[in-house]
């Protein structure tokens, strides 16, 4: 299936959005986002994933990255597998999870439809990547990453959404990830 999006400059960098399959608000929970924490963490020292930006909402994550092994789209492919699978297995897991059975059975309908999908699927599969060509488009897309929880009435600041790197740029020692400020 051929889409506009596509990862082209593999040593530029890139704003992507992927979502949940059917937009469902999967991170709702501190083990959910921690597992999207720790795999960005673990990209980024083992991967060589420059992180300029992101914000993980509910039901979707926001990137801005680099892949400094000029691979953007092996990388995001990478990313997102090994999450679909532990996130999976953690929702599975998790006996105190109310949704846990609908979440699992709305996965395996997904996964049905979907030909490159053995079982369930966790993640849509686009990334609709775009180019940052510009310190403009960069300050662009930083600011839409980051006000995305306050358009949707989580928090009144971008900083204060635990999941974003507002907190980063605004040199909160609360912050969660490490990001590639330079």
């Amino acid at each position: 299936m051929s889409t506009k999006y596509k990862f082209g400059e593999s040593t530029g960098a890139y704003f992507v959005s992927f979502a949940t399959v059917n937009w469902i608000d999967v991170f709702t929970r501190d083990a959910y986002f921690g597992n999207i924490i720790e795999s960005l963490d673990f990209c980024r020292k083992n991967k060589a994933m420059e992180i300029y930006g992101y914000c993980i909402m509910p039901s979707h994550v926001h990137l801005i990255f680099r892949s400094g092994n000029g691979d953007p789209s092996g990388l995001m492919r990478d990313f997102k597998g090994f999450t679909s699978k532990k996130m999976l297995q953690t929702i599975e897991e998790n006996a105190q999870e109310s949704r846990r059975e609908w979440m699992l059975w709305m996965m395996e309908r997904a996964g049905k439809k979907n030909s490159n999908v053995t079982y369930r699927q966790f993640w849509q599969q686009d990334n609709h990547p775009i180019e940052i060509w510009s310190l403009k488009v960069f300050e662009q897309k930083l600011n839409y990453i980051h006000h995305n929880p306050v358009e949707s009435g989580f928090v009144t600041d971008p900083i204060d959404w635990k999941y974003s790197s507002a907190r980063n740029y605004g040199n909160n020692d609360q912050t969660i990830l490490e990001i590639d400020l330079n």
